[in-house]
């Protein structure tokens, strides 16, 4: 048991507490930071925190705050200042104490405090879902690093620490915890540059999702571990010897790879253990740029390089900031080794990536690192959109899974673009607008369809139109967060627009049928007695289904009679004409009832169906995707069940938009596409604009297997595109 008076220590002995002294110990300031200072405030944060935590216990039994210490302690490994290691220590405080915000502030300033807030879980919230509740504590820290990049760091921190003694916790929430650890925070670290947070966090992922696995590779590590150390002397040996020639002193060691990776490795090649041979990196680590490209020539010169195994991410560093040169050999065995030589700044950034951000510049900056530009382009989305945490995390999981390709624009300007990049993801980076206009581009000077995957080193030129804005067809390809935001954003608004236009027309409609047409200003005023904020939020609410015209009789009409009016005789005999058999399609319930199919979405055999009254006009025929169904369902007393009744040789038409670079012979082979699967061609409209050619087809098939085995035929043709149903 601690002794009560071991507080007092410092003041009447000078002692502090062991696991303070250690804190101390591992704290690195700069040569202009008092040393005293820097004690005094960290110990009145250390018995801040420890005074609010205590009696509070882990579920090891441990006091609580050892784990604060924990969290602390790596934050100065990591070389990270004084206020960070500060917010370490009380980075629990407010979510698991009765300290404040404002006590905080008062007491270690603004700073601190942001800090400390950011790392805050939200509370007060309702949420559905305890995904949602996750999404909405990771949108909140990411938000919070757009003041300051080191919550992040301290996040990473405090999860290491998580996962080293989550074996205390219940089986369950164990599961729970590894999987958002892997899922979100293991590629948050590899975006971020912290390859030894990263390597950390899989390891221990690793151990908890498979225990047996862990325990193989940790026993079989340990085993060749003599057998590696001395494999990896025999090859840096002479690598040394002749780099010291050249006045060349460098740091060389090898270092294993982490166990996670290495597993990864054997299940994904189907080999054992003993048939890995990269099971290791060497590095060389020299004090001077220039001494890594002279220590790369002397390497090649003592082995063998493996050719299409280089790579220099020192004059085009990774947007993580990583920097080195990586070059593959063979080795004395003749095993193929590989290389890392950079400096010793590049080594520590390598390590910890942005952490070393308050190690090389200023400890004060709060700015975020220009090297994680994904991640302000991130923020910059979430700043200035009301983002739903579930869209907000598949945003994430975008940017974070995918690895760089470097290309340039025609200026010669370079272009980090995430791997399986393309025209329209490189078009919406250069800028917005010129990613909204984009109709086609060029790739090493050669025009090439939109939804082609660039390569290292591809020179892009876009090719804009002023009337072309982007396409549903898009979403299919696109893969960085800026385009698929950008370009779902439009097509939202382009929807909206509709639904306003659509909820006008049914309104205008109504209201012309009840003979109340004078009245439909009022109508459109009434948009406060419904809860919008205006008019045009009224008429979306009615184009989607939200709000129906019926309802808004029941509250500014009450006594007015909304039931349509009785067909006359000519009507009644246009519904005695059955159709329904003739159109192919059967009605549950309903006889005797014109059918029509929805020019909107044009169904064919196969689609799923729903059939909606119309008066005057029998029962219109939808796909349940239409985008008309948010309205139609509210409608329930007019929907009906509708089923397929067809014949093998009964035809539909289907309208199909393709759009792809223009040749000779573009038409020809299009047309002998959809001809070479027996289907026939009703009509085509074709338009040309520099070279990117949009067409227009209207074929007759029998089923939607035979329309997406067409499409799909005409996709893989040279120089297409995208191939879409379209409506209308």
């Amino acid at each position: 048991m601690e002794n009560p008076l071991s507080r007092l220590a410092p003041q009447l002995f000078g002692e502090y507490p062991k696991p303070f002294i250690h804190l101390i110990e591992n704290l690195s300031l700069s040569p202009d930071q008092d040393i005293e200072e820097a004690k005094a405030l960290l110990w009145k944060a250390y018995e801040f925190g420890n005074n609010h935590h205590e009696g509070q216990k882990r579920l090891s039994g441990k006091p609580y705050f050892s784990h604060c210490i924990a969290v602390a302690n790596t934050l100065a490994s990591w070389k990270m200042d004084v206020t960070t290691i500060i917010a370490g220590l009380l980075h629990d405080t407010i979510e698991d104490t009765d300290a404040t915000i404002e006590e905080i502030i008062d007491i270690f300033g603004n700073d601190l405090g942001n800090l400390v807030d950011g790392l805050t879980k939200i509370s007060g919230i309702n949420y559905s879902s305890r995904k949602e509740k996750q999404a909405g504590n990771f949108m909140k820290m990411l938000l919070s690093v757009a003041q300051d990049l080191r919550v992040v760091i301290i996040k990473f921190a405090d999860r290491i620490h998580n996962m080293e003694t989550i074996k205390h916790m219940p089986r369950i929430k164990r599961h729970r915890i590894a999987v958002e650890t892997r899922d979100i925070y293991v590629p948050l670290a590899h975006r971020l540059g912290m390859s030894s947070v990263k390597s950390q966090l899989e390891d221990l992922v690793f151990s908890v999702l498979n225990p047996t696995g862990f325990k193989e590779m940790e026993s079989n590590l340990k085993s060749s571990k003599k057998q590696r150390e001395k494999f990896i002397k025999k090859v840096i040996k002479p690598v040394r010897e002749e780099l010291e020639k050249y006045d060349i002193f460098p740091q060389v060691y090898g270092r294993a790879k982490s166990y996670a990776s290495i597993y990864g490795k054997m299940m994904t090649r189907a080999k054992g253990f003993d048939e890995i041979y990269d099971l290791y990196a060497i590095r060389i680590i020299v004090d001077k740029v220039e001494n890594c490209y002279l220590a790369l020539g002397i390497v090649h010169n003592v082995y063998l390089p493996v050719q299409d195994r280089f790579k220099d991410f020192i004059a085009t560093p990774k947007s993580n900031g990583y920097q080195s040169v990586h070059t593959t050999v063979i080795g004395p065995s003749g095993q193929m080794i590989e290389i890392q030589i950079r400096t010793k700044e590049m080594e520590t950034t390598a390590e910890i990536g942005v952490a070393a951000h308050w190690l090389y510049k200023d400890s004060k900056s709060t700015d975020i690192d220009n090297n994680v530009k994904w991640l302000r382009e991130l923020l910059e989305i979430l700043q200035n959109e009301s983002t739903d945490p579930k869209e907000f995390m598949d945003l994430l999981r975008i940017d974070l899974y995918n690895e760089e390709i470097f290309v340039f624009t025609p200026q010669g300007d370079l272009i980090q673009l995430p791997i399986d990049s393309t025209p329209v993801d490189f078009a919406f980076q250069v800028h917005t607008q010129v990613g909204m206009h984009c109709m086609g581009a060029k790739i090493n000077h050669t025009v090439v369809p939109l939804n082609t995957k660039l390569k290292n080193g591809d020179m892009v030129e876009i090719i804009t139109s002023k009337k072309q804005m982007p396409s549903y067809g898009w979403q299919k390809f696109i893969v960085t967060t800026k385009a698929r935001n950008q370009v779902n954003r439009y097509l939202k608004k382009t929807h909206d627009e509709e639904s306003v236009g659509l909820g006008e027309e049914i309104l205008t409609k109504t209201l012309r049928r009840m003979k109340l047409i004078k009245d439909i200003n009022e109508f459109r005023d009434s948009y406060s007695r419904f809860g919008f904020s205006d008019k045009y939020s009224l008429l979306k609410a009615i184009g989607t289904g939200v709000l129906t015209v019926r309802e808004m009789f029941e509250k500014l009409r009450p006594k007015q009679d909304i039931l349509e009016e009785k067909q006359d005789n000519n009507e009644s005999k246009i519904f005695d004409f059955s159709r329904a058999q003739q159109k192919g399609i059967v009605l549950d319930g309903i006889d005797n009832l014109l059918i029509n199919f929805g020019k909107c979405c044009n169904p064919i055999p196969g689609d799923d169906l729903i059939g909606f009254v119309t008066r005057g006009r029998g029962v219109t025929v939808h796909r349940s995707a239409c985008k008309s169904l948010p309205l139609l369902s509210h409608e329930s007393d007019r929907l009906v069940p509708v089923e397929w009744n067809v014949k093998n040789s009964d035809q539909f038409n289907v309208k199909l938009k393709a759009v792809g670079q223009d040749y000779r012979g573009w038409l020809k082979d299009m047309s002998e596409c959809i001809s070479k699967q027996n289907i026939n061609i009703a009509s085509v409209d074709i338009k040309v604009n520099e070279n990117i050619a949009e067409a227009h087809f209207i074929v007759q098939v029998s089923n939607n297997r035979q329309l997406n085995r067409l499409m799909r035929k005409m996709t893989k043709l040279k120089y297409i595109d995208y191939v879409e149903r379209a409506g209308r």
